[in-house]
């Protein structure tokens, strides 16, 4: 996990960050307690639902703002990743409807499916992907705030619940090494 996770340097070195920069010196958003993590998986979650780009630096902005930890905040917006964007924003889609009320029929979803994969064909990967999701309205915003409050909400909890303060470890006499 520790790999996938920028140091306090690379951040600093970043040209987007240079506007929050000097707040990266600040002890509190580096420690590691239980608190500001379970509030940086909780930012990093919920903007890595509800942004499609700019997740990393939105994340890290939030994270100085609520004293969380900033480069799991960071790290935690890989929630959303070019694996797991289709099947997420094709269930808020599903979500959103049901929410709003709209029917599913068939039809709708096979006409949708045949507009995404023409508009995967003009434009491309990521602009196909991107005009498809503006398509999808209300129902998809909708479906990503819902799956952003619900994953920001258990990420926060189960962070708060399952995380176990560490005993400091203090060398016995018998562990201290020989004074010279």
């Amino acid at each position: 996990m520790k790999r996938w996770i920028p140091t306090r340097e690379q951040l600093r070195r970043s040209k987007w960050l240079r506007p929050v920069a000097h707040h990266l010196d600040n002890e509190r958003l580096w420690r590691t307690d239980r608190g500001s993590v379970a509030r940086a998986v909780a930012i990093g979650v919920f903007v890595g639902f509800m942004l499609p780009v700019a997740q990393f630096l939105f994340a890290i902005a939030v994270a100085i703002a609520l004293r969380g930890h900033v480069a799991i905040a960071a790290a935690a917006t890989l929630i959303t990743n070019p694996f797991t964007f289709p099947p997420i924003y094709w269930a808020a889609y599903k979500i959103g409807r049901f929410l709003l009320g709209e029917p599913d029929d068939e039809a709708a979803a096979l006409r949708v499916e045949s507009e995404t994969a023409a508009l995967l064909e003009q434009q491309g990967f990521i602009e196909g992907l991107w005009t498809a999701a503006q398509s999808a309205g209300a129902p998809l915003l909708v479906g990503l705030a819902s799956l952003a409050v619900i994953g920001a909400a258990t990420g926060f909890t189960l962070v708060w619940l399952l995380w176990r303060p560490r005993p400091e470890h203090r060398p016995d006499e018998d562990e201290r090494p020989p004074e010279q």
